[in-house]
């Protein structure tokens, strides 16, 4: 990447991602357009504390999922910034490595934190909240359905972009995957052939 003029504009998209998903992908894309973003992170969780319900990927395997979605797509980036840390993940200590990492002379990153708006609404709850205000700008992704319309609570800076309904999740994938059912186009190719040759998913408790 040539040396920018301007200081840089990096989106942070954290999630799970189990498995990522073309929603992901989407989503994560359309808020880099929408913003004029010089890129897009996508910074997988290394202990997802909100999923202590269920067992998680290893962090590792999900970073490779990330990596083989989004292989062909220069827009977005890969992060494993929360898996080298290690431990518990929180959003504010991300922040604040990334707003770090990415000086340039030209002065600190903007940094735009995209989130979905059902997160978005409860901001005020995460660990560190001031730390957020102070680093990011929040990116409010809303699509059709109950989220619409829900928006950070005030005194948090914010932009919304409107998104379409995408009826697809990393649980859906999850469970066809165990029930034998096909999952072609709801992640792409490169994703589906990984969980076939890792033989992720097959053996869910529960299912």
């Amino acid at each position: 990447m040539p040396e920018p003029s301007q200081p840089l504009r990096i989106g942070v998209f954290g999630g799970t991602f189990d498995p990522p998903h073309i929603g992901h992908f989407f989503s994560a894309i359309s808020a880099g357009h929408e913003l004029k973003l010089d890129r897009v992170l996508l910074v997988v969780a290394n202990d997802p504390w909100q999923k202590s319900d269920r067992q998680v990927t290893p962090a590792e395997t999900r970073l490779a999922m990330v990596d083989h979605g989004i292989a062909d797509i220069d827009e977005l980036e890969s992060s494993r910034i929360e898996l080298d840390r290690g431990g518990a993940t929180y959003t504010a200590d991300t922040l604040e490595a990334m707003y770090e990492h990415y000086q340039t002379p030209q002065g600190p990153p903007e940094l735009f934190l995209i989130v979905g708006s059902d997160a978005a609404a409860g901001l005020d709850t995460w660990k560190y909240p001031e730390v957020l205000k102070r680093l990011a700008t929040i990116v409010v992704l809303e699509r059709p359905g109950d989220g619409a319309g829900k928006r950070p609570p005030e005194g948090w800076d914010f932009r919304v972009v409107k998104l379409p309904g995408l009826e697809v999740s990393g649980t859906t994938i999850r469970n066809r995957v165990a029930a034998g059912e096909p999952i072609d186009f709801l992640t792409p190719k490169s994703v589906v052939q990984f969980i076939e040759e890792e033989h992720l998913y097959v053996a869910l408790e529960g299912h």
